[in-house]
């Protein structure tokens, strides 16, 4: 395991910085590449390299951190990655991919596919003011609908697609051999999950699918790598939104009318609070008949979430 490199002192505006991204190693040849403190757009991607070929699961928000993942690849002396995974559409996960391409070829679900293209500048859209560098939507150009098996040189990877979850195209890149799981966004260690563009009941189901698996290690797709318990923190708050929106939706309330009179009790400490809301938009559009991964408004989930925050949009630090 590398050093965590910590940035020193505060930003322009005054803020703390943001921790640099740090690479640890999971099992030979595999590795995860952390970027701190795993708040918007501060997502984890990896490597898997048997010293004669690499294969990459996801990128990064901005063209410099993909560098920078590209570059820590490099140093560890990884072969230059000729596969490349997205464990689904959203920007932080699939900005960076130009810088790996075309060398790389760019797997992912149809629907992941279909999404970054549908989706466009996404990040762009939302936080304006970020210097996102150099960024050229590329697509994955290998798509898959239930399960693919992918070979790096003798290192079996199995990338399976839940259903719709965390987004319509999630895949769970999965090393049967070195028990190590990379989940995307299906799991979230420390901040609170994201279910807007997704589904609450596809979410329950792809954490079975996950204990079934029995990993040892864990890469969620932000937070810092866990064990097969993390599983249960997420289920835990999965079942909390179901129940919100039940008891709210029951009488007759919105829901930013249920996220503002919420007791997060045991998830007061997660991070990204504001997703609540977003939560629930979902979990009411399924509990009116709507089904998994049905497109919702997202700029409206987006304002509510800035309402709920106090009128102001989290800030993305990549």
């Amino acid at each position: 395991m590398t050093d965590h490199q910590q940035a020193a002192g505060a930003d322009a505006n005054g803020t703390a910085a943001v921790a640099e991204p740090y690479l640890t190693e999971l099992a030979p040849g595999v590795h995860a590449f952390v970027q701190p403190d795993g708040g918007w757009c501060l997502n984890n991607a990896g490597f898997v390299t048997d010293g004669t070929a690499t294969l990459v699961v996801d990128t990064a928000a901005t063209e410099r951190r993909a560098r920078l993942l590209r570059r820590r690849i490099a140093e560890s002396g990884a072969p230059t990655p000729r596969t490349l995974v997205n464990t689904h559409h959203h920007g932080d996960h699939t900005y960076g991919n130009g810088v790996f391409a075309p060398e790389a070829t760019i797997i992912g679900h149809a629907a992941c596919r279909r999404e970054v293209l549908a989706a466009g500048y996404q990040l762009h859209a939302v936080w304006p003011e970020v210097t996102y560098g150099d960024i050229r939507l590329t697509p994955p150009e290998v798509t898959f609908e239930d399960r693919l098996t992918v070979h790096v040189g003798e290192c079996e990877v199995r990338l399976i697609h839940p259903g719709p979850a965390h987004t319509p195209g999630d895949t769970i890149v999965w090393l049967p051999r070195q028990r190590v799981v990379f989940t995307g966004d299906l799991i979230f260690h420390g901040g609170t999950p994201f279910l807007l563009m997704g589904s609450l009941s596809g979410s329950l189901r792809a954490i079975e699918l996950l204990r079934s698996l029995g990993a040892e290690t864990v890469v969620p797709g932000h937070g810092p790598v866990a064990g097969p318990e993390v599983y249960d923190e997420v289920e835990r708050y999965l079942r909390y939104v179901g129940e919100l929106a039940r008891e709210g939706r029951a009488a007759g309330r919105t829901p930013l009318e249920v996220a503002r009179e919420a007791d997060p009790g045991a998830f007061g400490g997660l991070a990204e609070s504001e997703r609540l809301v977003a939560n629930l938009l979902r979990a009411y559009a399924e509990l009116a008949g709507a089904a998994p991964g049905a497109p919702l408004d997202a700029a409206a989930g987006f304002g509510a979430m800035a309402e709920l925050n106090g009128g102001v949009l989290p800030a993305c630090h990549a």
